[in-house]
């Protein structure tokens, strides 16, 4: 399998943009079932949740990458996506800048079919899935193909211009 977002975020030098596009993912992960059963994370205890993907960001942002993530979720939200709301205060504290955008208000935007990052505005990262919200086997595709990546460039900058910011967004 190709190298995990984490690693092209470390070599990017200005820009790194998400779109994620699923309700559900990795349902039997740890702690989504952890939230399910009632723990939430304490903002106060950054050591309970701070990890490897913080400090990518946090890096990243030291270096003046600005770090942008948009989720096109389904209203009412799923319960997946609710832990995620639960949960974002967390890429907030690394520096990302995450935004919400109904799907509803998605129609009349040309959006890839897939999950997917764009780095330096000259590559992507496109994330396949299976059904339930695994990461297929080989779920990771990389492409500097400059029409692919900007396709995915002018459909995060659609939906960012669309999204609620995190503060904003109120889940249904």
């Amino acid at each position: 399998m190709q190298p995990p977002a984490r690693n092209a975020l470390a070599n990017a030098q200005r820009s790194a943009v998400h779109l994620e596009l699923r309700d559900g993912y990795m349902l039997d992960d740890p702690e989504f079932i952890a939230w399910q059963q009632g723990k939430r994370l304490d903002p106060g205890n950054r050591s309970a949740w701070w990890g490897g993907w913080h400090d990518a960001v946090r890096d990243a942002g030291a270096r003046g990458v600005a770090v942008r993530r948009v989720r096109i979720v389904s209203e009412p939200i799923s319960d997946y996506v609710r832990y995620e709301y639960d949960c974002t205060f967390t890429n907030i504290a690394a520096g990302e800048s995450v935004r919400w955008l109904p799907r509803r208000k998605t129609t009349d935007l040309a959006l890839p079919g897939t999950d997917f990052w764009v780095f330096d505005d000259a590559q992507a990262l496109f994330h396949h899935f299976t059904g339930d919200g695994q990461l297929d086997e080989d779920g990771r595709e990389y492409t500097d193909d400059p029409a692919r990546v900007k396709l995915c460039t002018d459909a995060f900058e659609a939906a960012w211009q669309r999204a609620i910011p995190h503060e904003e967004y109120r889940p249904r």
